[in-house]
């Protein structure tokens, strides 16, 4: 499936428009995680334990995403956006979203 942040696909059309699809993660670390993210956090600089439960948690929702526009019927995504936002201090909350459409090769 054919995933883009732009409206249009250079050298296709939009046949059909199926609606707005989104995928959704909320993920919490675990206790060990936050406590060594607690103490990288004591000397600064990237905490990688964050970062790979982000890339991770986005790589989901993309994928839920994606699976919810194939059971509409679509074949692409266009306009793909994240947001994400926490949930208490200790949850985040990831969102893949956009507009499953149908797109055929330009004649």
């Amino acid at each position: 499936m054919l995933v883009v942040t732009t409206e249009n696909v250079k050298g296709y059309i939009v046949r059909e428009v199926k609606g707005e699809v989104f995928g959704l993660v909320v993920r919490s670390r675990g206790l060990v995680g936050n406590i060594m993210a607690s103490l990288r956090s004591l000397i600064g600089g990237e905490i990688h334990e964050y970062t790979s439960l982000l890339e991770d948690t986005r790589k989901q929702a993309v994928d839920r995403m994606v699976q919810n526009a194939q059971v509409m019927g679509a074949n692409a995504i266009v306009m793909m956006r994240f947001d994400s936002s926490e949930i208490g201090q200790t949850m985040s909350e990831i969102v893949a979203y956009g507009t499953a459409v149908v797109l055929e090769k330009e004649a």
